[in-house]
């Protein structure tokens, strides 16, 4: 019973107590709005103990045809005399309430009922407009004291002990069932729908609150949130009312794993579902997605499915998927991208006299790895034997022992993986005519030494060519080694050289503070670039074919620029255009490959500053800059795998603090995912992007890293032979296939180390004689560089104090030591020509 309960002059109250099954009791305080003196109490039998008020003039619960018969908004059920059959008409008028709406009419009106009675008689749609001059009108409940109103009637139910480390999922179950029960009450002919009828009956009232929140009644629950303007709240929109979140996602989705072709687009959907769902939040390495603007990843649909319009492979890897405020409900998707195979084959073509050897390469990049097969002259190639033909490191090499006239022919190599097929041609001719062909250009180290350039050919260790410093620069007539002030005996000073598409070389001379450019078909020096004092390091842009030079300044490198020669391939004269960027300590441009042929950005360092500045290789323009500054992160190195689209970062090392650990950053998200486990030290990266090896600076090892199709970085081994790395270079496996060897020199010791990436297997070779001291080598880099010749060569440079040793990669041993070339330290290989 309820007892001491006083009402304003046209509301009667009583109490309601509702008993759930699970004996949780349920408590509304409800009343109701009478527009006249007296009302009756009648008790209604709900299944529930109750206590209800309603006017006498409460339809008959029996109510024939008409309580089978939903009219709609703004009409009324009548019993028609003459059929006895039900018929809706028009209302004849609405109970009177205020609750003040406007008309899509443009018309005011007291209450819905008006709103769908007037178009009902007007035969035409009207629907309400929910405007805040008609929601707040008068003393119509505010937004504000409806929200109060629905936390009170939230509030008011039995408060259940919550554990401290109850889930926000947990939460939102219990308020689902309180709910769910309000909705079960108040809906009084159970038809899943809560009609303005239902909600007038009742209204609430609350001990000790202010006088404004009294306007509100349950009827406002219509006004806010019927949001189709249907006139009657649904479940949906009930919960949406209370703001009540279902979620769900079935077991055998959590993980989704996606294959997309290189090139298309990928559509990831996320397979939560619930009811009011709130907006899905991707993210990628622990990096939310959905507001960054990024180039390729910028629309999320209406359903919240991430969108990449155009994958590469840097989009492969791990992204997840969940409702916002609710992480602890995710799904994964695994990307995986394909891509076609792409082929090259060495050499072209070859002329061969009986009874020789001969070697036809193929080489294939692809995702996953292609299959290679051999076609002779169009048919199936089957090995007859192991001395006459065979192949070798699963089909990247054939080998005819000793060839025969017969064996003249076109042969195809043809690479195939799930997604495509390439092919391309090595011709062999056998004849007696066939004599040895006068060496090329191609095919050479070129060494730059005290003495001048050394053009080296490797198998038979003959230098086919020597340029003297004094030799003259073709364009200017200068001496390519001018004798500077100071400078005695005269020498050359060179720090760095990159090959330009083996048709020119360009060399820095840091004291002449100037590039050489040597035209390698002609074997000469063409031409003289200036530059700003000091340029001590360059790299090739070969998708814009740009020069990028770094200069110093002078020695303490007070003044560094950045400089930039446009057109490097191209047959003129040549000049540096200094860009914008100052107090530059480094710069790292991306390489390319057959997969990778195109690179957009560069990188550049700044002194003493704790980040790294994106720039656009083609307009020279910064274009973001990465913060590192929350790892206390000086750059001074970077690497980089197409696979997944890492940047490994290494980090300085201050005086007696310990080494920062290697940095990660997302190259889709242009964000810091974090340090790459415990690993500190310079990064290389394998051509293929899937290997990462460091050479540790503490223990002096090598640690590798592998990166999956998946686009997953694990730690794979660590070398245990100790090496303090000076350089490192990958040179394919010769016994098979997307497999590299890891080539390493010391900075202080005799010792070269050769490292099998898939087995680990170790072999040093040693009394390679001492290397230049790390003072004798002032500009950067290396103080002992090891070159390796190309894709498909097995040779090796490497230099010592005053000779350079030739490697055969292919048997891990010593090939000649050329003596007499002090300080060659500067070599780039020359393919073909």
């Amino acid at each position: 019973m309820c007892v001491g309960w006083g009402c304003r002059e046209c509301v009667l109250c009583a109490c309601l107590s509702v008993l759930l099954r699970d004996t949780t009791s349920l408590h509304f305080f409800v009343c109701q709005y009478a527009h006249m003196k007296t009302n009756v109490c009648a008790s209604v039998d709900t299944g529930f103990e109750s206590r209800v008020c309603s006017p006498a003039a409460l339809s008959d619960p029996d109510g024939g045809p008409c309580r089978r018969t939903y009219c709609g908004r703004g009409r009324q059920c009548v019993l028609m005399a003459e059929t006895g059959r039900a018929e809706c008409v028009c209302q004849e008028k609405c109970r009177p309430s205020f609750v003040p709406v406007c008309g899509s009419d443009g018309r005011f009106y007291e209450n819905h009922c008006e709103v769908y009675r007037t178009a009902c008689l007007e035969r035409r749609r009207i629907y309400v407009v929910h405007s805040k001059d008609c929601f707040f009108k008068g003393n119509a409940c505010t937004m504000s004291e409806y929200n109060r109103l629905k936390s009170m009637l939230l509030d008011m139910q039995p408060k259940v002990l919550k554990d401290g480390a109850q889930s926000q999922q947990r939460d939102m179950e219990q308020k689902r069932a309180l709910v769910d029960t309000m909705f079960k009450y108040l809906d009084v002919n159970q038809d899943g729908r809560l009609i303005s009828d239902e909600l007038e009956k009742v209204c609430l009232k609350f001990e000790h609150l202010e006088d404004s929140l009294l306007e509100c009644t349950m009827q406002d629950l219509l006004r806010y949130d019927d949001y189709n303007n249907d006139g009657h709240l649904s479940l949906h929109e009930f919960y949406t009312a209370f703001q009540v979140v279902q979620l769900s996602l079935a077991e055998d989705q959590r993980i989704s794993i996606s294959t997309v072709t290189v090139g298309l687009s990928a559509v990831l959907t996320c397979a939560i579902q619930g009811t009011l769902r709130p907006p899905i939040i991707w993210k990628r390495n622990g990096i939310i997605l959905n507001f960054l603007d990024l180039e390729d990843i910028n629309d999320f649909g209406d359903d919240g499915s991430l969108y990449i319009t155009k994958v590469t492979t840097i989009h492969m890897g791990n992204y997840s998927c969940h409702a916002y405020g609710y992480e602890d409900l995710y799904q994964t998707h695994v990307l995986q991208v394909n891509v076609p195979p792409v082929i090259l084959v060495y050499p072209e073509t070859q002329a061969q006299e009986p009874g020789v050897s001969a070697s036809l390469h193929c080489h294939a990049d692809g995702i996953p790895n292609p299959k290679l097969l051999w076609l002779k002259n169009g048919m199936d190639l089957q090995p007859r034997s192991s001395k006459q033909l065979s192949l070798i490191a699963n089909g990247s090499e054939l080998f005819i022992g000793s060839v025969r006239y017969e064996d003249t022919g076109a042969y195809t190599c043809i690479a195939k993986n799930e997604v495509g097929v390439d092919e391309d041609i090595s011709s062999l001719f056998v004849e007696d005519s066939a004599k040895k062909t006068r060496l090329s250009v191609g095919n050479m180290f070129y060494v730059f030494s005290d003495e001048g350039i050394t053009v080296l050919q490797p198998s038979e260790c003959e230098i086919h060519r020597h340029m003297k410093r004094t030799e003259r620069i073709i364009a200017t007539y200068e001496e390519m080694c001018p004798k500077g002030e100071g400078v005695s005996p005269q020498h050359c000073v060179w720090s760095s050289a990159v090959n330009i598409r083996d048709k020119y070389i360009y060399v820095s001379q840091p004291l002449q503070s100037r590039l050489l450019v040597v035209d390698i078909q002609a074997q000469k020096v063409v031409q003289a670039v200036a530059t700003d004092p000091y340029p001590v390091k360059m790299l090739y842009d070969k998708s814009h074919d740009q020069v990028w030079v770094l200069t110093w300044g002078d020695m303490e490198k007070t003044h560094p620029t950045l400089q930039v020669i446009p057109q490097a391939s191209v047959g003129e004269v040549h000049h540096a255009i200094r860009t914008t960027f100052q107090r530059v300590n480094d710069f790292f441009i991306p390489p390319t490959n057959l997969i990778i042929t195109h690179v957009r950005f560069a990188f550049v360092f700044l002194k003493n500053e704790p980040a790294i500045h994106k720039i656009d290789l083609e307009t020279f323009h910064r274009v973001k800059t990465i913060s590192l500054k929350n790892y206390s992160c000086i750059p001074v190195s970077m690497a980089y795998t197409h696979l997944s689209g890492f940047y490994f970062v290494q980090c300085q090392s201050k005086g007696l603090l310990p080494t920062p650990a290697q940095l990660l950053i997302d190259s889709v998200t242009d964000t810091v995912v974090g340090p790459n486990l415990n690993v500190t030290g310079q990064a290389f990266v394998s051509p293929d992007g899937r290997y990462v090896v460091t050479a540790d600076p503490l223990s002096s090892r090598l640690i590798v890293q592998t990166v999956s199709f998946q686009g997953e970085l694990g730690l794979n081994r660590q070398i245990d032979q100790p090496v303090a790395v000076s350089d490192l270079v990958f040179q394919p496996s010769f016994t098979q296939s997307n497999q590299h060897v890891v080539v390493a020199t010391s900075a202080s010791g005799t010792d070269l180390l050769f490292a099998d990436l898939s087995s680990g297997r170790t072999e040093v070779l040693q009394s390679l004689k001492e290397p230049l001291a790390p003072q004798a080598w002032p500009w950067g880099g290396p103080n002992r560089v090891v070159v390796s010749s190309g894709l498909f060569g097995q040779y090796l440079l490497t230099p010592s104090v005053e000779s350079l040793f030739v490697l055969n990669g292919k048997q891990r041993t010593p090939h000649c030591e050329v003596s007499d070339i002090k300080r060659g330290n500067t070599v780039v290989w020359v393919g073909e020509v």
